[in-house]
């Protein structure tokens, strides 16, 4: 399961969903992944305090990962490996911005 280095608030409904969705026994759908990079995508744009304090190499490997998720989503590719990389990236993703 998901354990980022600096936590949302366990409480909060958007880490209990995010811990939900990277889990690895949750089966992955489209809007899924799509709320984890949306969710990625304002806490950059709100400019999260966290992210000043994020290493440059963290911030390009979260880039990436966004990256590939997105364009995963793009091409629409099938298969389990691809859910497996696809929840790495996005993991990889938010990790990237936590660290």
């Amino acid at each position: 399961m998901y354990e980022p280095t600096r936590p949302l608030p366990l409480d909060s409904p958007a880490s209990k969903r995010l811990n939900r969705l990277l889990d690895p026994s949750y089966p992955l759908c489209r809007e899924d992944v799509i709320w984890v990079l949306e969710y990625i995508k304002k806490k950059v744009a709100d400019i999260d305090p966290t992210l000043m304090d994020s290493s440059q190499p963290n911030l390009i490997k979260a880039f990436h990962s966004f990256a590939e998720a997105s364009m995963s989503l793009i091409q629409r590719k099938n298969g389990d490996h691809e859910v497996d990389r696809l929840r790495r990236w996005l993991t990889d993703a938010v990790e990237g911005l936590s660290s």
